[in-house]
């Protein structure tokens, strides 16, 4: 694994492309050292306010003398589901089947060899910026590696956090990042709606820089240090005593004047605020949403900010229901390195990578701008360098 602080990005999106690429190539640089091994194409997460979702169907008749379902019904109807009206400006990103109906009859997972009239489909379409995908690609290529694909950055983090037990009873993936807040609710098994709140711990940063007068990068590191949004977590004042726990924060000077030593307790009442606000946020989101029942596994947290001390604890009692952290399920290898929120994204990344390679074949990809090769082609190639061989090696 590696790890390097993004500068180049706000909110999810591209702001310094030489910024980005150099925080690119810098932590797969200290990938590559600690795996032993190079790079050369990667599968790139990609998140921010400009994601969207929507749920659409799809409908086409069953073709065929005895009227059995097969692969290329399965894609005529995802074909018809896809045919949504969307701006110039935007692409999508993913189609992600939810169910299918056969006749009538509802809650299909798989239609496969089924005889029916009729297949209709109910898919979740994730859409996103086409500008904001092109300037990240551009970002990794230009850092010398080649993309294989984008995938949505809460997509993976369920992926690597989520049990399929969660997905079945209905979880709100909640993914705390640097700059934005996203939400991916599953209702069935399936994801049913992506949201994106424009807040997230940079907020929380600035908050702190601000009302203590110093550095954006020392408000960070006394975040991620003595940072708690969970006033039981500090206890509470005995006889106007401190509460137990409620240590001192050395805040270092700006210019040269002399450092001050403040009460966790303080840095307490600036984060939690800001946090709680964000969880409302989520939760009106939530709200909205038409779930035909309610979420039976909870919220999960997952991201930078679900390190927080007390986060679940804040979040539990804006939701009204059971929240978790949610860590990277062990997959062998160094464990306790990866077994963090932080890497949730990065995790889904490598599991949903070495799906699509298989589903693709190792000589295909996705939209990403990694060279497509033609099977046929390379088979031509193949026996005539095997003719050349024989008649004159």
């Amino acid at each position: 694994m590696g790890l390097c602080p993004s500068t180049g990005m706000r909110k999810g999106v591209v702001v310094n492309i030489e910024a980005t690429l150099r925080s690119v190539a810098a932590a797969i640089d200290a990938a590559e050292m600690m795996g032993g091994c190079e790079v050369k194409s990667v599968w790139t997460g990609i998140g921010g306010s400009h994601i969207d979702g929507i749920n659409s169907r799809g409908v086409v008749a069953v073709n065929g003398k005895d009227r059995e379902i097969g692969n290329s019904h399965i894609e005529r109807v995802l074909e018809a589901a896809r045919a949504v009206v969307i701006p110039m400006d935007r692409q999508i990103l993913e189609l992600i089947p939810q169910s299918y109906i056969v006749d009538d009859q509802k809650g299909i997972r798989d239609p496969r060899d089924m005889i029916g009239v009729r297949l209709e489909a109910e898919v979740h379409i994730i859409t996103c910026s086409v500008t904001s995908a092109q300037n990240l690609i551009k970002c990794v290529n230009r850092a010398g590696f080649l993309v294989n694909d984008l995938v949505l950055q809460s997509l993976a983090a369920g992926r690597s956090v989520l049990t399929e037990e969660e997905k079945e009873l209905g979880v709100a993936l909640v993914d705390l990042g640097g700059g934005t807040t996203e939400m991916l609710v599953y209702n069935n098994g399936t994801p049913y709606s992506t949201t994106t709140i424009p807040a997230g711990g940079e907020q929380v940063t600035r908050d702190i820089s601000i009302i203590k007068g110093i550095s954006f990068e020392n408000a960070e590191k006394i975040k991620i240090e003595a940072g708690c949004c969970w006033e039981p977590m500090l206890g509470s004042s005995i006889n106007g005593f401190p509460p137990e726990g409620d240590d001192d924060v050395i805040i270092p000077g700006v210019g040269g004047r002399t450092p001050l030593s403040i009460p966790k307790s303080q840095i307490l009442t600036i984060i939690q605020p800001r946090m709680e606000e964000i969880f409302k946020m989520v939760k009106e989101q939530l709200d909205k949403l038409n779930l035909s029942r309610p979420l039976g596994a909870g919220i999960v947290l997952t991201g930078g900010g679900a390190q927080l001390l007390g986060a679940a604890e804040l979040a539990s009692q804006v939701f009204r229901m059971p929240v978790r952290v949610g860590l990277p399920l062990p997959l062998g290898g160094l464990v306790e390195e990866y077994r963090s929120p932080v890497y949730a994204t990065a995790v889904g990344l490598v599991l949903e990578g070495n799906d699509r390679e298989g589903k693709l074949g190792p000589d295909q990809s996705g939209n990403g701008g990694t060279p497509q090769r033609d099977k046929g082609q390379t088979a031509i190639f193949s026996k005539l360098s095997e003719w050349l061989r024989k008649e004159f090696f």
